[in-house]
């Protein structure tokens, strides 16, 4: 996939790519921990009552790895 957007020196392209394996594991191990907490009542001290910040966090590092080559 490829994103064009318009800079000021002119029109750039962007290339998505698919993440790598293990930046993809982190961002789905991430995610479940987090369901984890939230639905089933699993207590972890450092992400109980920031789920959601964990999940954004989750969503970044996937974004990141789509984004960003070698990541």
């Amino acid at each position: 996939m490829r994103v064009r957007f318009r800079a000021e020196e002119g029109v750039h392209d962007m290339g998505l790519k698919a993440p790598g394996i293990v930046t993809f594991m982190l961002s789905v191990i991430l995610t479940v921990i987090v369901l984890m907490s939230k639905f089933f009542g699993a207590e972890i001290p450092w992400l109980t009552g920031n789920e959601s910040w964990a999940m954004l966090m989750s969503y970044a590092i996937l974004m990141l790895g789509c984004m960003v080559r070698g990541m």
